[in-house]
């Protein structure tokens, strides 16, 4: 069923340019599966928007489109770094401008679909000049972390950015140490860089495509079921190759990933089988809950309950709207 009508509401540029496809939603809402469809019948190009799918040898618990559906449907933006390595949203926002103005370039429509909505925001309205990384305050960070628990640190997060930590979880440790980086490097919090960004919209026309399932029970079954999935395909033994690579540990953006934290503490034996299972399905619908908060905020968006049977409806809106 649709939530909202679909106006295929685009941004306000002229109506001339040229369109480009946002597909949205949380984990394990069938954002992939849709835009398949859309390479397939609409002739999309896809990127991928997502900052776990940009890791190699990451490939089972990150929900990565196996070989087969790559090759129907290539992503870009996808295995692009060594899990060693950091991805950082500036680096996103251009790597994606760049994609899609090939892509455009083709005579394409760029597709991008994925569930990190950071990305997305930053790609719509630009970034300000934040600080680089620095590996120093990364790792005094990290140590306090371990002395002191995520929740403390964000709670100290809370008393310099309050605006930031309500919209962080406390579950969400990578952007809690960016933020917590970004004060001690530059003695100005992250809620105030956002503030005194210039505009940078898109120069093209948008239509935004965001699944919000109406019975979250649903979105929670398939979470279940998708993990329980994982771990058939061979999602420990993933984890275990990683591990004993050497030079990766749980403090590394991608082994904060969600899943690999409680399958790496299961293999130190740390926690048992059933916990794992159960963090693991707990974390993921930790993150779906975050998705969904950032799509509430979402402008001009087309709504969509997550119904397989709701993509022949929104085929024929997209190509009412991209070729009539």
């Amino acid at each position: 069923m649709i939530i909202q009508p679909a106006n295929n509401t685009k941004t306000d540029v002229p109506s001339d340019c040229p369109t480009i496809i946002f597909v949205m939603g949380p984990t394990a809402a069938g954002k992939t599966d849709l835009a398949i469809e859309c390479v397939e019948q609409l002739g999309c190009e896809l990127i991928s928007v997502d900052s776990a799918l940009v890791y190699r040898g990451m490939d089972i618990g990150t929900a990565k489109p196996d070989v087969q559906t790559l090759q129907r449907a290539p992503h870009k933006l996808v295995d692009i770094i060594d899990p060693a390595e950091a991805y950082s949203v500036g680096r996103f926002r251009e790597d994606a401008l760049r994609e899609i103005k090939r892509s455009l370039e083709r005579g394409k429509t760029p597709l991008l679909v994925g569930g990190t909505m950071l990305y997305y925001k930053a790609l719509q309205e630009g970034l300000s000049e934040l600080p680089e990384a620095d590996a120093g305050v990364r790792a005094r960070l990290d140590e306090q972390a371990r002395q002191h628990g995520w929740q403390y640190m964000h709670n100290r997060l809370a008393e310099i950015d309050p605006v930031s930590a309500r919209r962080i979880h406390p579950n969400d440790p990578q952007r809690i140490q960016r933020a917590l980086e970004v004060y001690e490097v530059s003695g100005k919090n992250l809620t105030d860089f956002w503030r005194l960004q210039s505009p940078q919209g898109l120069p093209w026309n948008v239509i935004k495509i965001a699944f919000f399932p109406e019975d979250r029970a649903l979105l929670h079954a398939r979470i279940d079921e998708r993990f329980q999935h994982m771990l058939e395909l061979g999602f420990i033994n993933e984890v275990e190759n990683l591990r004993s690579r050497g030079d990766l540990h749980l403090e590394m953006p991608s082994m904060r990933c969600v899943g690999y934290r409680q399958v790496w503490e299961y293999l130190d034996g740390k926690i048992s089988r059933d916990e794992m299972i159960e963090r693991g399905v707990i974390a993921t619908r930790q993150l779906a809950k975050r998705q969904l908060t950032w799509l509430r905020k979402e402008n001009n968006c087309n709504f969509y309950d997550i119904d397989q049977g709701i993509y022949h409806k929104i085929l024929k809106n997209l190509k009412n709207s991209l070729f009539s």
